[in-house]
Order: C-alpha cells, then structure tokens, then sequence
C-alpha cells in the first residue's frame, strides 16, 4: 500500500513538473525563414516584457524576458561578413536611439551573462518607425531573396531589421 502511495505521489510530482515547464514555455514565441532549397532559419524569444529591468535600454545589451534569444540555423549563414556556423546561438540587441546591434554569441547556457568574447558575428540594423507599436516584443524573417532572410525586431515604434544570408546549399 505505502508503494502504491509513493507512486501516486511521484507520479503526481512529475505531471506538475510537466504543467509548470508547459506554462513557462507558452511564454516564448518562435519565427521560421525557410531558404528557397528547404533549409531554414529560426528564432526564439520572449515576447512578453514584464519587469522593469527588461525594457531595452540605450548602449546596453537587451534581454528580452529577462534571457537572450536563440537563433537555430541548419546551413551556415553570413551575417555582416561573418559566417555562422550551423547550430544554435544566442541573439542579443543592443538599442540605441538612432541605432541598434544584433550580436550572434556562441554561448547559449541559460542564464549565462553575455560575454563578447564568445561573440561570432556582430553588426548594425536598419531602423524603421512603425505605425501601429506592438503591445510586446515581435521578432519575424522576411524571405527576401532565395538566399536571404531579414530578421525583424519591433519593439514600441521601433522596427530594426539585417539579413542573414545562406552561405551554400543548392
């Protein structure tokens, strides 16, 4: 009987474990680009901005949710005459009033504090007002070349946009 108990209980610990990862993962949203020979680009990140401490900040790295987003390639990509490795990364924004910075870190512990050393590509983005702000952070991919994806990053009225660019593939 004490048997049954315990695994009544374990098993009860672990669907709670399974609900509470589950709530903390609706929290984050992913966008695709999908190269025209199928291989594809991604990004996760949170979009919801609750804290204080999270709003972006002038000349400092952002962290959006309180952690980096997470760029996932399957081809090696170029970005600003750097290549990126096929994997995954950290992505951090460093925003500015009339310009912002998109860094690819190769260091994607969570929680881990940036480190530029483990920087692999850095480089300016294109700023945009947009008419209508989103509510919270949006990052998508315009497909706009068979080899091209720009990653776009709204915030306020703020729209900061690059290109990441396959390298290979057919």
């Amino acid at each position: 009987m004490r048997l049954l108990g315990l695994c009544i209980f374990l098993l009860g610990q672990f669907f709670f474990a399974i609900m509470a990862f589950g709530q903390q993962a609706d929290n984050s949203s992913t966008a695709y680009c999908d190269f025209d020979d199928g291989q594809e680009v991604s990004v996760r990140y949170i979009g919801s901005i609750t804290n204080p401490k999270d709003e972006p900040h002038n000349g400092k790295v952002w962290l959006p949710g309180g952690s980096a987003m997470t760029l996932f390639t399957g081809v090696p990509l170029t970005f600003n005459n750097s290549t990126i490795p096929t994997g995954a990364y950290s992505v951090y924004v460093i925003p500015n009033k009339k310009d912002w910075t998109l860094i690819v870190n190769k260091n994607v512990n969570p929680g881990a504090a940036y480190d530029a050393s483990q920087d692999v590509a850095k480089g300016p983005m294109d700023l945009g007002e947009v008419d209508t702000p989103p509510k919270t952070l949006q990052v998508s991919f315009a497909h706009t070349a068979p080899k091209t994806c720009s990653i776009r990053v709204y915030y306020g009225k703020v729209g900061a946009f690059t290109d990441f660019k396959e390298n290979g593939g057919s």
